[in-house]
Formats: structure tokens, C-alpha cells, sequence
């Protein structure tokens, strides 16, 4: 969704003190549609969908509490830009996200601890109904997640591997989603907008290691369809996305079997800095956050990004490969 011509829609509302009970039901209202806090009581929605309608709703409910409430639309919010708004709601889902991605991790866990005697049946059961729960839950963010927040794919993964897991389907494959390596040649790349991290780092994989005559395409994270040859990349049902605890930059190296010893070095980097979960914990990795942090500011197009991660991950292979070869 495009920043430049947003509107929002505001719910501005007061409730009286009592019952004390109404003001958790309208804040759990809330937090089902999704809405953020802009200051106060007052409460923003993107202009789209049914949020208009949902306002609406809720503002009737509020009525019917003894309190007050009305709906506006508006194009600006003083104080806020519309840039500064979205980042509220990506941050708002990021946690929900972040939330069931740490309970996925925990689940596959206790799966891993069954070791070479299994795992024992009421332990798989438990592990179902808590995936089938966190599924649920899963859906229920996407739902609200207007912007496609940055954890969405982790989060995606984590929950889709433990279904595998449960399902009994072997490993974490791509299921034939993803041309075999030989295929992978003078193709159109297509990520999602304002590339992060994952997508700089894939990005730079592609071009230098997998299609050195790649060319990048640049779409709006939802509701774009490929054109034949198209190769999608962390994205929503793309070819190459998160897979289990793996994210693209991983999945990546894994499916062209690249063996380097730098590469997967700097997927545990990337790992770490994407999915938060300190799991590899290198010594590198805050140093390098905060690189990708500083060529990733509001301002650079996706273009400019790109060749600046370039440069900063070349170094980055160079030094790992110095280091392999014993400083000579």
C-alpha cells in the first residue's frame, strides 16, 4: 500500500468511569481491528476495507455504554506523517508477530527433544493443538496487518514448518515451488518494497553468486501477480521465502547448494538480525545491523539500497573469506 495518498480514519471517543468493565471490552475491540493509538483516546485505521464500517460499529457500541464517540476521515494527523503512522501499525503487528514466532520456536523445540526415541504421543497432540491455536492467531494478524510489518514472513515459516513437522512430511522443502538451480539464469527477481535486510542480503546473494544477469523488480507486498519467468523472493507465496526457522537468504543458499563456508557465515548474520532470535549469537552481527540499519533510511530507493548492501556485504564475504584461507 502506498504511503503518498493514504487517508485515515479516526475514532475519537470518551467513556465514563464506570462500569469499570467497558473500557477493556472497547480496548479489546480495538486491538481486534487492528487500530493504534494516535494520542489519547483517540484511535487511527487506514481508510480501507471495512474499517469505516468497523468504526462505526464500535462507535455505537460506545455509545451504548453511556459514552461518546465519533468517526472522521482525514488525509493528515497533526504531528504525524503519514510515514510515521504506518510505522505504528507495522510496529503494532510486529509484536503480534514476534509473539507467535518466540511460542513456534518453543513448540519445535519440544518436538526436538524427542531425539532418537520419538516423541511421545501425548506430545505430539499437545504440539498440534497448540500450532492449530497459533495458525488461528497467525491468520487473525494477517488480517489486520495492513502494511505487511517485517515479521510476517518469520513468523509465516515458523508456524508452516512446525504444520509440516506435524504432518509428518519430511523436510522443509520448497515442494516444488522453486525452479531447480540450473533455471535460475537471467531472470526477473521480485521482492516486496522498501527492501530490509533479508531482501538486501538475498538481493546481493542472487546477483554475485546464483544469476549474475539478474535484474531486481520492486512490487507492493500484496496483491501482485507475476509475470511468466518472474522469480518472487521474500514474499508472501514466493518461490524463495521463509522456510521452518530459515530465512530467505538461508533458503537460498540452501537450494543452490552454494558451498562457502563466508556465505553461510553471513546467513547466520542475517539470520539473527531478521528473525531476532539471536540463535547463531556471532560477534559481527550488531555491528552489521547497524550498517544495514543506516543504509536503509526513509529517503533511499530500493535501487540505492541494493548497491550500497552490495558494497558493505562484499566487504563483509571478503574478510570471512580471508579468514577460511588463514590470512594469506
Amino acid at each position: 500500500m502506498c504511503t503518498e495518498a493514504l487517508r485515515w480514519l479516526l475514532l475519537i471517543h470518551q467513556l465514563p468511569a464506570k462500569p469499570a468493565y467497558a473500557r477493556v471490552k472497547v480496548w479489546r475491540r480495538l486491538q481486534a481491528l487492528g487500530a493504534v493509538t494516535v494520542k489519547n483516546t483517540v484511535y487511527a485505521l487506514p481508510a480501507v476495507g471495512d474499517g469505516r464500517e468497523d468504526f462505526a460499529w464500535l462507535a455505537k457500541e460506545i455509545e451504548e455504554l453511556g459514552g461518546e464517540a465519533i468517526v472522521c476521515e482525514a488525509t493528515l494527523v497533526e504531528g504525524l506523517t503519514n510515514q510515521s503512522l504506518r510505522d505504528l501499525f507495522d510496529a503494532a503487528r510486529d509484536q503480534d508477530y514476534s509473539r507467535i514466532a518466540d511460542e513456534a520456536r518453543q513448540i519445535a523445540d519440544r518436538l526436538a527433544d524427542g531425539g532418537a526415541g520419538g516423541v511421545p504421543d501425548v506430545v505430539l497432540a499437545e504440539a498440534a493443538t497448540q500450532t492449530a491455536r497459533l495458525r488461528r492467531q497467525l491468520d487473525a494478524v494477517i488480517a489486520i496487518d495492513f502494511f505487511d510489518a517485517n515479521s510476517r514472513l518469520a513468523a509465516q515459516g515458523l508456524v508452516s514448518g512446525l504444520e509440516v513437522t506435524l504432518q509428518g512430511e519430511g523436510n522443509m522443502s520448497m515442494k516444488g515451488a522453486a525452479p531447480p538451480t540450473g533455471a535460475l539464469r537471467k531472470r526477473t527477481w521480485v521482492t516486496r518494497q522498501g527492501v530490509q535486510v533479508d531482501r538486501i542480503a538475498s538481493a546481493w546473494l542472487i546477483k554475485r553468486f546464483i544469476d549474475r544477469d539478474a535484474t531486481f523488480k520492486f512490487v507492493p507486498s500484496t496483491g501482485y501477480s507475476p509475470e511468466p519467468g518472474e522469480l518472487r523472493f521474500d514474499m508472501f507465496e514466493g518461490e524463495f521465502t521463509h522456510v521452518g526457522d530459515r530465512c530467505t537468504f538461508e533458503v537460498l543458499v540452501a537450494h543452490a547448494a552454494v558451498d562457502d563456508r563466508a556465505l553461510i557465515a553471513i546467513g547466520e548474520i542475517i539470520h539473527d538480525i531478521d528473525l531476532k532470535d539471536d540463535k547463531y549469537g556471532r560477534a559481527e552481527t550488531a555491528g552489521v545491523r547497524s550498517l544495514i540499519s543506516g543504509l536503509s533510511t526513509s529517503g533511499t530507493s530500493d535501487e540505492q539500497r541494493l548497491a550500497r548492501g552490495a558494497v558493505l556485504l562484499d566487504g563483509l564475504y571478503d574478510s570471512f573469506a580471508i579468514k577460511q584461507d588463514g590470512g594469506r
